[in-house]
């Protein structure tokens, strides 16, 4: 009795296929990254570089901050002058004040005088001296405020002469002392934030390294399989630059864009303030708030420099691995 070997038809791609042929049933593929993805070592990367951008962006937000002030404040000062009349026996002082301010507006490059009258002059002291004093019987000098136009050069030292000479009475301050210490004080201020700045970021490197060797600790194994079967160094190195890119150039963008909308939001509430005396004060202050485009390109090229950094942390890391594995 002999037996028959027979094979039942199996259904391929095209239909049913011809009797006594097997059917080759295909296998899906699924194709996974070399680099492990969404890690615990991952994750805690974009949170440093996140904090420590976010970090770096606002004390770079910070110094531009100051430096913007300073340079309005001396503007400011630099566009005015200040005569003052002292009362001198034997002399009227309000004949006086009428004739500096005669000789100011007769002055080359003179936009504006501003008489300040008695009641506005007291008012000026009421800060240090309180409000419903006397004054008749002190020596307060009158004030005239002058306001040179914008890019005159007027000859401060004939304007001098002339108050000295019709005017004894009268001093004029240019302020030169006062805007020489102010920009003093706002390059001190600018340079100790730019060293701050720079304490950021370097703690910023360090701490992305360090993140950077963690995560690369946990895919050495991927690293020793990679080179076992054969993978080229620079193949194996690429691989890993482009994952620890993306990831601190995602951790960056986070903590940039933290800091620039914080940034925004501060001078909209600063612009939205503006008809009140809080935010009269602190436009003075701080001017409008506003870093301007230099100070957001700033922050755009220490999100691009920490990404980097990463990037090539990682690959320093890689190769010294697979040097260690030769």
């Amino acid at each position: 009795m002999s037996t028959t070997e027979t094979t039942m038809p199996a259904r391929g791609e095209r239909g049913l296929e011809a009797p006594g042929t097997l059917a080759v049933v295909p296998v899906p593929r699924f194709e996974t990254p070399i680099v492990p993805q969404a890690t615990i070592s991952g994750r805690a990367l974009v949170a440093v570089v996140a904090i420590m951008t976010f970090l770096a962006s606002l004390t770079t937000g910070a110094v531009m901050l100051v430096r913007s002030a300073a340079s309005e404040w001396q503007s400011d000062v630099a566009r005015e002058v200040t005569i003052q009349i002292r009362p001198a026996d034997g002399r009227d002082i309000e004949a006086d004040v009428a004739r500096a301010v005669a000789i100011a507006r007769a002055a080359a490059g003179v936009a504006e005088v501003q008489p300040y009258s008695k009641e506005e002059a007291a008012r000026l002291l009421e800060p240090w001296l309180g409000t419903g004093l006397q004054l008749d019987d002190l020596p307060v000098p009158r004030v005239i405020v002058v306001r040179i136009a914008p890019g005159a050069a007027p000859d401060l030292a004939q304007l001098r002469a002339a108050l000295a000479g019709e005017v004894p009475p009268a001093s004029l301050d240019d302020h030169r002392g006062f805007v020489d210490r102010m920009r003093a004080m706002s390059s001190a201020a600018v340079a100790v934030g730019i060293g701050v700045v720079l304490l950021v970021f370097i703690a910023t490197v360090l701490s992305v390294t360090f993140a950077t060797r963690a995560a690369m600790a946990t895919n050495r194994p991927v690293i020793e399989v990679l080179h076992l079967i054969g993978a080229k160094d620079n193949f194996i190195a690429g691989h890993f630059q482009r994952h620890f890119l993306q990831l601190g150039l995602k951790g960056g963008l986070i903590g940039g864009g933290s800091a620039i909308a914080l940034f925004a939001l501060a001078e909209l509430a600063i612009g939205w303030l503006g008809g009140r005396a809080d935010g009269n004060q602190f436009a003075a202050l701080f001017g409008s708030f506003s870093i301007g485009a230099l100070g957001y390109l700033a922050v755009l090229v220490q999100v691009a420099l920490i990404a980097g950094v990463t990037a090539l942390t990682s690959r320093r890391t890689v190769n010294h691995t697979i040097e260690t594995i030769h």
